[in-house]
């Protein structure tokens, strides 16, 4: 099955193959950039996602090209295949995993479910920023900076805010002896307030006006945790803004929360308890 003599020629025959391949891939990507440059029919962030996944997609098969070029010269690859069924199932087995991550990463890109760039959020849980698209995998960046790796045969659920418009939907979760009609004062000025410096970040129609403004959406759940109510504050923004505008509406958020002196979830828990400590002691 060896074949020792071919040491002899093989490293140069390796390198020629080796550089043919690179120079393949190289001219295949440019085609498609030029392909891209001289069409309009995508849009920007469509092309670039696109020309990402295309580099994976001839890195991997450059490999695999590759690795058959040499192995061909130890092995009757040919025979070792075609002889070796049960061999060819335990990998398929070993390996399932693998193929259907490659096979529903093709899925999500052509469905046109995901671009580099977009805000996702995956499986209810893990959100921010797209930043890479390889053949089995996404990397997100979170807001707290971490950057996420997802395989996408793990992916359940997937939500895309990136489709021209994203809702800010921020929230405080008051004590429950929190005096709702004053909280809804507040509530309500921090609405007028976003809209009045934070009207660029809104979603405009054709007249210029806004298609949903900052609003107090009111009590959205009661007894959150057994600790207090949820009160909410929503409007509808243009995508490439949402990260912005949803920090600066908590600011504003937190900013009232501690000039009317609102009694927050858990402060008011603690101070609840820290009076019926005083009391027990007296």
């Amino acid at each position: 099955m060896f074949n020792l003599e071919l040491f002899n020629k093989l490293p140069v025959k390796i390198l020629i193959v080796a550089v043919l391949i690179i120079v393949t891939a190289y001219f295949i990507r440019k085609s498609v950039q030029l392909f891209f440059d001289n069409t309009s029919f995508l849009d920007e962030n469509r092309e670039e996602t696109l020309m990402h996944f295309t580099d994976q997609v001839l890195k991997v098969i450059g490999l695999v090209f590759f690795f058959i070029y040499v192995l061909s010269h130890f092995y009757d690859l040919t025979r070792l295949v075609t002889g070796s069924v049960v061999v060819a199932g335990a990998l398929a087995l070993i390996f399932q995993h693998i193929i259907r991550d490659y096979i529903m990463g093709l899925a999500y890109l052509f469905e046109r479910q995901i671009n580099l760039g977009d805000y996702v959020i995956i499986n209810g849980n893990r959100q921010g920023k797209i930043e890479e698209i390889s053949m089995r995998h996404l990397k997100i960046r979170q807001y707290d900076g971490y950057l996420y790796t997802v395989s996408y045969g793990s992916i359940n659920e997937l939500q895309n805010g990136n489709r021209g418009m994203r809702r800010v939907n921020e929230s405080l979760i008051l004590n429950y002896r929190q005096n709702p009609d004053e909280a809804f004062k507040v509530m309500e000025e921090v609405a007028r307030t976003c809209n009045e410096k934070y009207s660029d970040y809104l979603l405009k129609d054709l007249n210029g006006e806004p298609v949903e403004g900052f609003k107090f959406n009111q009590i959205t759940e009661l007894n959150v945790d057994y600790k207090g109510h949820r009160y909410s504050l929503s409007g509808l923004v243009k995508e490439a803004y949402f990260v912005d505008a949803s920090k600066r509406v908590r600011y504003e958020l937190a900013l009232a929360a501690y000039v009317n002196q609102l009694a927050m979830a858990e402060n008011g828990e603690m101070e609840l308890d820290k009076r019926t400590d005083s009391q027990a002691s007296h």
